[in-house]
């Protein structure tokens, strides 16, 4: 089992590029189903979870194939091909261990006229039930049936009709899934009250490129005009403004000054705009945005929000960042209810944090101290990271496998711009 050995203290500087974006990527990958030609994916970050999810292509007929990449570059070339769809059919021990695995739902079903999924798995970060997807894809003519844990859709006639759906409440995996689904319909869709994430507007320009028809990109109210058939297309993963983010604060805790490259600025408004009201300089330019911390950190109050507010997704980072605040930071959890599981974790390095339901309030510390720890999912492995770079003395952090879903290569590039950061095995 691989560990990650940090020896805190050091003050981060210099360039660090800012991969392809994850949640993009699984995203776009399950495109590739809606077309019989080749969809050829750049940027594509080298991580476990896209690993896991082209071998779930490859379960119902898709190829992959990895170009024109050196193992030292970041970013891989992907070509998909689903040239004929040889199982309907996502089971469970592989659906199992990542929940975007529900992206193939949508496009599954619009392709073949029929699907069976496994419910997913993924981060235990509370319930997060599938629902709105499938009340959405019964919305534009599809028919569901729930047994023995799976999800079966059918598309009466073949093919789905169209339709029009109100979201109650913002879904970014239902949109994604719905909006897939609706591109080959036989009609029109109008999906209202849509997540408007930049991953789901890059999502509606890869289908765009196919020969999809959707009006409304960036906007709660999605036009999508159903065609006969989709082609392939050549896109570039949008750069992943999770990773940037926390990169972001690791500049911050560290006292630090990073330019982050490749980066987005529009697609972290929030973000950068949390650094900013913490003291934090932040300052656009050519290539990305430099993110350089010369003065103490404030307090915070934060409440994560759908796009475009704070990404629930930033706040297990943002709470170590503010762990070195000063003063009290209010930290308000309103996406998942089980989503401070890193708290202890970080009170094991000396951070002052009391959890009241969905609140979490931030005493900042002069000082956290490096021990053993252990990750829990994706965001709380990130948070514990952060915490070790500005901590005294050494961090081990465990069950690193939920980085590796999430960040690429994270040790090399940390180590770059000056962190004391290795990976270990323990046989």
């Amino acid at each position: 089992m691989d560990r990650i050995l940090i020896r805190g203290g050091n003050r981060l500087a210099g360039r660090l590029p800012i991969s392809g974006a994850k949640n993009a990527a699984l995203t776009l990958m399950p495109c590739a189903l809606l077309t019989d030609e080749a969809v050829t994916l750049g940027n594509l970050p080298r991580l476990a979870d896209v690993d896991g999810f082209g071998h779930l292509l490859n379960q119902v007929g898709a190829s992959t194939a990895i170009e024109g990449t050196r193992p030292e570059e970041f970013g891989r070339v992907m070509t998909i091909r689903a040239h004929a769809l040889t199982s309907t059919e996502a089971p469970y021990d592989i659906v199992r261990k990542m929940r975007a695995s529900i992206l193939v739902l949508g496009p599954i079903l619009a392709r073949a006229g029929e699907a069976r999924v496994s419910l997913p798995g993924g981060c235990a970060i509370g319930n997060r039930p599938i629902d709105l997807h499938l009340k959405a894809l019964e919305a534009i003519g599809a028919t569901i049936e729930l047994a023995a844990g799976y999800v079966k859709a059918s598309a009466p006639g073949g093919r789905l009709a169209g339709g029009r759906y109100r979201f109650p409440v913002v879904s970014v995996g239902a949109t994604e899934n719905v909006v897939m689904a609706a591109a080959t319909a036989r009609g029109s869709s109008v999906i209202e009250n849509a997540a408007r994430e930049p991953e789901i507007v890059d999502l509606c320009r890869l289908l765009v490129a196919m020969g999809a028809r959707i009006e409304g990109l960036g906007t709660g109210m999605l036009e999508i005009e159903g065609v006969d058939r989709l082609h392939g297309a050549t896109y570039s993963v949008m750069p992943d403004r999770i990773e940037a983010g926390s990169y972001a604060c690791a500049a911050a805790i560290t006292g630090g000054s990073l330019d982050l490259i490749g980066v987005a600025e529009d697609d972290m408004r929030a973000t950068l705009d949390a650094l900013i009201d913490a003291g934090v300089t932040v300052t656009p330019h050519g290539e990305g945005v430099r993110v350089e911390a010369s003065a103490p950190l404030r307090a915070l109050t934060l409440s994560t929000a759908p796009f475009p507010g704070v990404a629930t997704d930033m706040q297990a980072q943002f709470m170590a960042m503010l762990c070195k605040a000063e003063g009290a930071s209010v930290l308000t959890e309103t996406i998942f209810e089980n989503r401070y599981m890193h708290v202890p974790e970080l009170a094991r390095m000396g951070a002052d944090i009391q959890v009241h339901g969905r609140t979490a309030v931030v005493r900042g510390v002069d000082t956290l101290v490096g021990a053993p720890v252990m990750a829990t999912d994706l965001r709380a492995s990130m948070s514990l990271i952060l915490a070790g770079l500005a901590a005294e003395g050494e961090t081990s952090v465990a069950r690193v496998y939920h980085l590796d879903r999430g960040y690429e290569r994270l040790e090399e590039k940390l180590s770059a711009v000056g962190a004391d950061i290795e990976r270990v095995s323990d046989g």
